[in-house]
């Protein structure tokens, strides 16, 4: 098997060109969990140009990214400490970097019961924000740092040292405050150390090894688009993936199986989403930019297959069960049904941004998919679930591990 094949998998393309054939399928009435309907995409259009409106009036709206849960009650708390530490140029790129890295790990979805209590500003805090304000608040201690001198980095070896009672107690969990998927973030921080440790030539800089360096590597690349960004992240952090699919012996991470998408060679049924790694690579795009360094082509990514992109097309009746009581069980990240529902969002995301940009007169610079989520597709999925469920899941119910939601 050409090796070829593995690394075709492993790029923004493959997520796009794969998931929307899975939504031409579905236009032709051929996937077996759902049917479509494409006339309810202008409601949706509409609901997320008043969403942008209402948060970003002067329709200047931020990347979908890590940074915006570290802007809280008016105040940027990362800008705050990195001046107050005074970090600057590549040192503060490299911290940024190291930040992104761990606290979109953490990410992934906290279940609907535990809270961050944020010791700081008093706040009890949920979900994405509460994973948010805790990893930057173990970042700030030195949590993931072995240098008791230089708390504000994460190196290989304090990775590796982290175990599920030591993440337990600084994610401020019990039986009365239960995080999803804890061990398994905990072996994921963990296998991140141990990935930077065997790959120095990646994360290697004045005798550290932090995942922040891997943006020294990006900066010096001409012309970088983000796509770069992300084949970086997924050439060198694949092995940090739990995901059961190999090829050459190659994790191929969020990555999963569909029987309608066919293919002559070893990649037959595979749909790649990359989830995670995408929301990373938006997230590091920031860091980058701030040193001067232009990042192009930012619609070379995809839209973010997960549940609250996802929901939004289910509870406006876009994407429709074929079996409306498949809504009553719960499915694992590999179950089918759910990679079908996962392929329809990333593409249908694709058709809601050109209608929202066509609507407000933006262009796709002015305006790019990330901007859409975030203004956008993710925040009406996450109002509407909330209106329609007292608990603001998801309409379909996911068995996560923390590494793919």
């Amino acid at each position: 098997m050409s090796i070829q094949h593995v690394k075709e998998l492993l790029t923004p393309e493959a997520v796009r060109d794969r998931c929307s054939e899975i939504l031409q399928i579905g236009i032709e009435g051929n996937l077996p969990w759902f049917k479509l309907n494409l006339d309810k995409l202008d409601t949706v259009s509409e609901i997320v140009i008043h969403e942008i409106r209402r948060k970003y009036p002067d329709l200047k709206v931020p990347f979908h990214s890590r940074w915006r849960h570290f802007e809280l009650d008016g105040r940027d708390l990362w800008k705050e400490r990195a001046k107050q530490s005074e970090l600057k140029g590549l040192g503060r790129m490299v911290a940024a970097g190291d930040l992104a890295v761990v606290s979109v790990l953490l990410d992934a979805g906290a279940g609907p019961n535990w809270r961050y209590r944020d010791a700081v500003s008093g706040l009890s805090l949920a979900r994405s924000e509460g994973l948010a304000i805790a990893s930057l608040r173990l970042f700030e201690a030195g949590f993931f740092s072995s240098n008791n001198e230089k708390p504000l980095r994460v190196d290989a070896s304090a990775l590796q040292a982290i175990n599920e009672i030591s993440l337990s107690k600084a994610m401020q969990v019990s039986e009365q405050n239960v995080l999803v998927g804890l061990k398994e973030r905990a072996k994921l921080l963990q296998r991140l150390g141990e990935v930077i440790s065997s790959r120095q030539t990646a994360f290697e800089s004045k005798g550290s090894l932090r995942p922040g360096n891997l943006l020294l590597t990006l900066i010096d690349k001409d012309d970088l688009r983000a796509r770069d960004i992300l084949v970086a992240i997924l050439e060198n952090l694949s092995d940090i993936w739990p995901s059961p699919n190999l090829l050459d012996g190659l994790k191929l991470g969020d990555v999963w199986k569909h029987n309608r998408l066919r293919r002559q060679n070893a990649t037959d049924t595979f749909v790649p989403f990359h989830k995670l790694s995408q929301w990373l690579t938006y997230s590091l795009i920031e860091p980058i930019e701030g040193t001067g360094t232009v990042v192009g082509e930012m619609d070379g990514l995809t839209g973010l297959a997960e549940y609250r992109n996802g929901g939004l097309f289910i509870d406006t009746g876009v994407i429709i069960p074929k079996d409306p009581t498949i809504l009553k069980d719960r499915y694992k990240a590999e179950a089918e049904l759910i990679v079908e529902w996962r392929a329809l969002t990333v593409a249908l995301l694709d058709n809601v941004a050109d209608k929202v940009r066509a609507s407000l007169g933006l262009t796709v610079e002015q305006l790019p998919l990330a901007s859409v989520l975030e203004g956008g597709t993710w925040s009406a999925g996450r109002r509407i679930a909330a209106e329609l469920r007292s608990d603001g899941a998801p309409p379909i119910q996911l068995e996560s591990d923390a590494t793919v939601f």
